[in-house]
């Protein structure tokens, strides 16, 4: 892991805010925060369409300019906590993990503009 870089949260929040929604379903809304605990990571909540109404909860950890690590840290069903375990819920997360990489891959002038 490379610890000789620093990220301006904020900057980094707002280009994941605009370019999130591009690489997502057109049905899912998302949104994302500076995570308060950790100057390097960003939180995305991404909210699925339908019936179903999951909430997703994950934290995305930058190990250094091109390199995230994702985490998920809650999953909600109309506002409540539900196991994350079942073949549905890992599917999307799967899913969602995917569309947070491929978002990290194109910030990466954002990440590291030298």
């Amino acid at each position: 892991m490379n610890q000789d870089f620093e990220l301006n949260q904020g900057q980094l929040v707002d280009a994941w805010q605009s370019k999130l929604p591009v690489i997502l379903n057109p049905s899912d809304q998302s949104k994302v925060f500076a995570d308060e605990s950790d100057s390097n990571s960003i939180r995305i909540n991404i909210s699925t369409a339908g019936r179903q109404a999951y909430s997703f909860d994950f934290q995305c950890t930058y190990q250094d300019t091109r390199e995230v690590n994702v985490a998920l840290v809650d999953v909600e069903m109309n506002g409540r906590s539900v196991d994350e375990h079942t073949d549905v819920i890992q599917e999307l997360a799967g899913d969602y993990t995917r569309h947070i990489h491929e978002c990290a891959q194109s910030l990466h002038d954002v990440t590291n503009p030298s």
